[in-house]
């Protein structure tokens, strides 16, 4: 049984949401306070320690050097606990920080939809949107892909001229 809740995702040009998420070591994270230090990717996956959102973040840290060459700050966010998304990280040599939205706060904020497949709970869907230091989104994928990810972002980066 698959059940899926439909949100609108905040649209290229809106303000991107100044909201605070709990990181892996548990310390509070507001989002509004990385905006202004340059570019900020803020990419959402179903499940820590999955097939697909493994290759995921794999792809992202493989090109970390690329993206923060650019000013890109980097944050994945999933309902995982704080316990599953630090495990994850630390098995893959994430750089980056992971947020555990386990009460959709800002899954919510950006119109991620979630997606109940039998027995695992309410999941992220997988997109991505990428935040200038002025606090707009100025890029989206709504169908995020996996192994291309960091690619993905970095093309969109070219077009806007980071």
């Amino acid at each position: 049984m698959c059940a899926t809740s439909r949100a609108d995702p905040l649209a290229v040009g809106a303000q991107a949401p100044a909201v605070t998420g709990l990181t892996e070591t548990g310390a509070k994270l507001d989002l509004g306070t990385v905006y202004p230090k340059g570019y900020t990717l803020v990419y959402f996956y179903p499940q820590a320690d999955s097939h697909d959102c493994t290759v995921q973040g794999c792809s992202l840290r493989d090109a970390y050097q690329d993206l923060t060459g650019k000013g890109v700050t980097v944050i994945g966010v999933s309902t995982d606990d704080l316990a599953t998304q630090k495990a994850f990280k630390e098995k893959n040599h994430f750089p980056f920080t992971l947020i555990t939205d386990k009460d959709h706060t800002v899954i919510n904020a950006f119109g991620v939809p979630l997606s109940e497949q039998w027995g695992t709970g309410l999941r992220a869907m997988r997109e991505s949107f990428l935040i200038s230091k002025e606090g707009k989104i100025v890029w989206r994928d709504l169908n995020a892909t996996t192994k291309d990810h960091a690619a993905d972002v970095l093309k969109a980066l070219a077009k806007l001229g980071g």
